[in-house]
């Protein structure tokens, strides 16, 4: 029983000095991160709120698997949903801000098909076959 005591007694302050060991390298990544988003001039999130301004960036990523299930869609969101915001980011980022209109894929891949939508409908007169018979042509 005493033996066993022992070994017991010897695996707790092993796994106590592997956990010191782990929060000690967690608590200097941690330090690393802060000392480098305050160093950083690109994101003022991360400068203002350093360490805690990362998550942002990563709930950001993952937002579109968390509103899938638990909150709201790109576009209902209010005063200003999330597809009005992330234009005005990539705007304020000076990146293309482009939309595609009726679409929220990317169409900058190649090989994708890219429909342009008409505002008003092709007159009769304009259009290259002209069907006499259709109803609607003027």
């Amino acid at each position: 029983m005493v033996e066993f005591n022992n070994i017991a007694f010897e695996i707790l302050q092993t796994l106590a000095v592997l956990f010191i060991f782990v929060l000690g390298i967690g608590v200097m990544v941690i330090i690393g991160m802060y000392i480098s988003d305050i160093t950083q001039t690109t994101h003022a999130i991360r400068k203002n709120y350093p360490v805690i301004g990362r998550f942002r960036y990563l709930f950001e990523n993952m937002g579109e698997f968390l509103r899938q299930y638990f909150f709201a869609l790109d576009r209902e969101e209010m005063p200003f949903n999330r597809a009005q915001r992330s234009w005005v980011y990539r705007s304020a980022k000076n990146i293309d801000s482009t939309v595609a209109f009726g679409s929220t894929r990317n169409l900058k891949e190649s090989g994708s098909i890219i429909f342009a939508n008409c505002p008003f409908p092709t007159l009769g007169k304009d259009a290259v076959n002209k069907p006499e018979s259709t109803p609607g042509y003027q």
